[in-house]
C-alpha cells in the first residue's frame, strides 16, 4: 500500500503543478497549450544544471538535495523565460494563442534535441541523472507513516506540493489573484478600475511557465529520465485535461491529478505492484496485454472529459486578445 501511494503521488504531483500552471495562464485570459513544450524545456535545463554541477564537483554527494533544489529553481526560471515567447505573441502581437502554443510545443523538443547533440556529441546518456531521495536507508523500517512520508521520497515532491498550496491561496485569497482572475473574465471592466490587463496577463503566463518548467524537471527526476529524449509522454496535454476536469479550480484539480496519477502509476508499475503486500502481483498475472495498462491513463482522460467537459466553466475572456480601444 505504501508503494502504491508513493508511486501515485510521484505521477500525480507533476500533473497537479502543471495543471496549476494552466490555471494561472487561462485565468488571466491566455490559453497556454505550450505546457508540454515548457515541461520538456524545463526538464532539459534542470538535468543540464545537475550534470554540469556534478562534473565540476561543485556539490558533494551529501549535498544532493540542495543540488536538486537549485536545479528545480533553474528549471522554473528558464520555463518562465521560454513562456515569454507565448506572452509576446499572444499579448503584444495578438496572435492566435492556440497556434502559438502549438508552435512552442513543436519548437521545444526540436531545440532540446539539437542542444543535446551539440553539448554531448550525440551521447544522449550524458543527460541521464541518478535521482536523489532523502538518502535514508532503503531497507530500514520507519513504520507505515515514516515509510510513507520519508522513505524513498524526493524533496521536489514536497516542494511542489507546498508551491501548489501557496499559489492556490494567492490565486483566490489575495488582491493579486482577484485582479488576475478579473482579467480572464472581463478585461475591459478590470481596465476601467485601473488594472493593467497586459501586465496581469504577462504575470499569469510567466507564473504558468515557471510552474510548467518545475513540473517538467520534477517529472524527469522522479518518474523518467526524459531529458535525453525530448519528450514527457504527453504529460503537458494530460495536465490540460486535469485542469478542465477540475473546472479551473485548484482543489478539484488536485483530486483529478491524484486520480489520473493513480492510473498512470498502474500503467507504469503493474508488473511490480503488490497491492495486498502478500508477494502476489495480481495485475501482472491476469493475462491482460501490457498495452492495455499503458493506454489506461489516456483512455480514462477521454472518458472523464466526455462526461465532465459540458459542465466546465471556461473563463469568459480566455483566448480573446485584449484591445484597449475596443469593447
Amino acid at each position: 500500500m505504501v508503494f502504491l501511494i508513493q508511486q501515485t503521488m510521484l505521477y500525480a504531483v507533476p500533473l497537479m503543478i502543471v495543471a496549476l500552471a494552466g490555471i494561472f495562464a487561462e485565468r488571466s485570459g491566455v490559453i497556454n497549450l505550450a505546457l508540454e513544450g515548457i515541461m520538456i524545456f524545463g526538464a532539459f535545463i534542470g538535468v543540464l544544471f545537475v550534470r554540469i554541477m556534478q562534473e565540476n564537483q561543485v556539490f558533494t554527494q551529501e549535498q544532493g538535495q540542495l543540488l536538486m533544489l537549485l536545479a528545480l529553481i533553474a528549471a522554473s526560471i528558464f520555463g518562465a523565460i521560454f513562456s515569454l515567447l507565448l506572452s509576446f505573441s499572444a499579448i503584444n502581437l495578438k496572435a492566435d494563442q492556440t497556434i502559438g502554443g502549438t508552435a512552442l510545443n513543436m519548437l521545444a523538443p526540436a531545440l532540446v534535441l539539437f542542444l543535446i547533440n551539440l553539448i554531448s556529441q550525440q551521447n544522449a546518456g550524458w543527460f541521464m541523472i541518478k535521482p536523489s531521495t532523502f538518502g535514508l536507508p532503503r531497507d530500514h523500517d520507519f513504520g507505515f507513516i515514516g515509510n510513507l512520508l520519508l522513505n524513498k521520497v524526493y524533496l521536489t515532491t514536497y516542494i511542489c506540493l507546498a508551491v501548489f498550496v501557496i499559489l492556490s491561496i494567492i490565486l483566490y485569497k489575495t488582491k493579486f489573484g482577484l485582479r488576475l482572475r478579473s482579467c480572464g473574465e472581463n478585461p475591459h471592466a478590470a481596465d476601467s478600475l485601473g488594472i493593467n490587463v497586459y501586465k496581469m496577463r504577462y504575470a499569469g503566463v510567466t507564473i504558468s511557465g515557471a510552474l510548467a518548467g518545475m513540473g517538467g524537471f520534477t517529472y524527469a527526476l522522479t518518474t523518467a529520465n526524459c531529458a535525453s529524449t525530448g519528450e514527457v509522454a504527453g504529460y503537458g496535454f494530460l495536465a490540460l485535461a486535469v485542469m478542465i476536469f477540475g473546472n479551473w479550480k485548484p482543489l478539484t484539480v488536485a483530486l483529478g491529478g491524484i486520480l489520473f496519477g493513480l492510473f498512470k502509476c498502474i500503467s507504469a508499475t503493474y508488473t511490480s505492484l503488490d497491492i495486498n503486500g502478500d508477494g502476489v502481483y495480481m495485475l501482472a498475472e491476469i493475462g491482460v496485454s501490457p498495452y492495455v495498462y499503458r493506454l489506461l491513463p489516456y483512455l480514462i482522460t477521454l472518458i472523464v472529459l466526455a462526461f465532465t467537459s459540458k459542465n466546465s466553466r471556461v473563463p469568459k475572456a480566455e483566448g480573446i486578445p485584449y484591445d484597449k480601444g475596443q469593447r
